[in-house]
């Protein structure tokens, strides 16, 4: 069974390279590792001044222009290069927690029925505690395997999928056509609701751990929700009728209770103020239609995606 490790880069770092070398020093070795780097200026910066230049060694890369990047588009045409039975997507900002992730990722796809395995995420050590709750409750400890069954009762959360570490069986990928060509956001929620309307799974791999986490600002927590509005807006066909609100509701209860008993009621508070600017965002972004082009442009994190 072969196996690619895809990761799209924008102004890669440090943490790229470290990330490198997690995956060279897995117990299953990727056959190879594909990069679709956006700015080739910005890469070549970047790989002069890299102390460890043999760790790029062995690694594929292609170069897009800013703004040929779509989340969708993109990621297939780097799904396009392999001819691996399973890809496994990356964020050029997630971390391997240990040599296992690979080993541990791969194993749902045993079952011929699942689609797609995605990571649980840990927050960084010196994360926020409110970071931390946030990740724990979106990625806890026990896995799960979702199917049509579920929707009913999960909502929107049987949906829920993660491109920052998932891997695919990619006869199935393949079978479906893929990622959605043309997407703001959620390329791999849309793709996990598609497989799990065809009659395929999702697997939530809880011993695969990625570490993952940032610290939004609330007008970057906004800009990251409208987009996820309009996303919602634009494809009626995976999110109308399918509910949302009870899931954020009972993250937010769960975070401010977890604040609130372990004593940091100003926590809470900046909590609430984060959470007020994502409710904004998003509802926002459901109606970006009716916005004047100027506002929607203002408001999004990716601009380039309105030209």
């Amino acid at each position: 069974m072969s196996i690619d490790v895809i990761i799209p880069t924008y102004k890669p770092d440090k943490g790229f390279i470290e990330l490198l070398g997690l995956l060279k020093r897995q117990t299953v070795s990727p056959d190879r590792i594909i990069v679709i780097n956006t700015d080739e200026d910005c890469f070549n910066e970047f790989k002069a001044g890299c102390d460890d230049k043999d760790i790029l060694i062995g690694v594929e890369i292609s170069h897009i222009k800013k703004e040929e990047f779509d989340h969708g588009r993109t990621r297939n045409t780097a799904m396009q290069m392999s001819k691996a039975d399973i890809c496994i997507m990356m964020t050029m900002d997630a971390l391997p927690k240990d040599e296992y992730l690979i080993e541990n990722l791969i194993k749902p796809l045993e079952d011929e029925t699942v689609a797609a395995s995605y990571a649980r995420q840990l927050a960084y050590e010196n994360s926020s505690i409110t970071e931390k709750l946030t990740r724990q409750f979106n990625y806890p400890d026990h896995s799960i395997i979702k199917s049509a069954k579920d929707i009913e009762s999960m909502q929107i959360k049987a949906f829920f999928c993660s491109n920052v570490c998932c891997a695919y069986n990619m006869r199935i990928f393949n079978e479906l056509g893929g990622f959605i060509d043309r997407t703001i956001f959620n390329e791999d929620m849309i793709y996990a609701a598609k497989a799990i309307r065809a009659g395929y799974r999702i697997a939530y791999c809880a011993q695969a751990c990625v570490y993952h986490s940032h610290e939004y600002t609330g007008r970057q927590q906004f800009k990251r929700n409208f987009d996820n509005g309009v996303s919602h807006a634009q494809n009626p066909q995976v999110f109308e009728g399918i509910g949302h609100d009870a899931e954020g509701k009972r993250m937010v209860k769960s975070v401010l209770k977890e604040l609130l008993g372990s004593g940091h009621p100003f926590k809470a508070v900046g909590y609430i103020y984060n959470c007020g600017c994502k409710y904004m965002g998003f509802k926002l972004g459901l109606r970006y239609e009716k916005l004047p082009q100027g506002l929607v442009r203002a408001f999004s994190s990716q601009k380039e995606y309105f030209d």
